[in-house]
């Protein structure tokens, strides 16, 4: 009974918020923590260096959310631990554009919570197609197959200095 009173007190505090560009400082942060673990065996140190720059830049997350990029940051407690990027990219597709989880916190659990919310949002998009661009080898791969996304084509995308994304373009139907 007691364990069972702690992992509910611990459900409690646990919060997912829409963030704004005041965030944008905490969606970097993870992303710099998150990104040597989850690409250092697959991409060069300096690739990922590039891509953080790339994407994670402050200018870049500024002009994300102009182009309705919307992203939830969810805290663990006062710490934020995560967070995804959705965007309604047709009438019919969202696009999960990211998901990420400090490492500390990966195995618990939030990455299905944050999945489930991006499916949620997907629905309120009025989007019954959720997409995303996954690395080939990316460990992650297992996890969305198991919360039903079906390869659907592989893309190489050129983000210059010689780099490739190569990647599984992933979809899932919400029902």
């Amino acid at each position: 009974m007691i364990l069972y009173n702690l992992q509910y007190i611990i459900k409690i505090h646990l919060m997912i918020y829409e963030a704004s560009d005041n965030d944008i400082s905490v969606i970097r942060n993870i992303a710099k923590i998150t990104w040597p673990q989850t690409y250092g065996k697959i991409l060069s140190s300096e690739q990922i260096d590039y891509m953080l720059e790339l994407i994670y830049s402050q200018k870049s997350l500024e002009r994300q959310f102009k182009d309705g990029h919307r992203f939830y940051i969810l805290k663990e407690f006062d710490e934020a631990v995560g967070f995804i990027d959705i965007q309604k990219v047709s009438g019919n597709i969202s696009k999960l554009h990211k998901i990420y989880l400090l490492p500390k916190v990966q195995g618990l659990g939030y990455g299905q919570m944050l999945i489930n919310y991006a499916f949620d949002k997907a629905l309120e998009n009025g989007t019954p197609i959720l997409q995303l661009n996954a690395n080939r080898y990316n460990t992650a791969l297992n996890f969305y197959k198991k919360n039903g996304f079906k390869i659907i084509d592989e893309t190489d995308i050129a983000i210059g200095n010689n780099y490739f994304m190569n990647d599984y373009v992933m979809e899932k139907i919400i029902e």
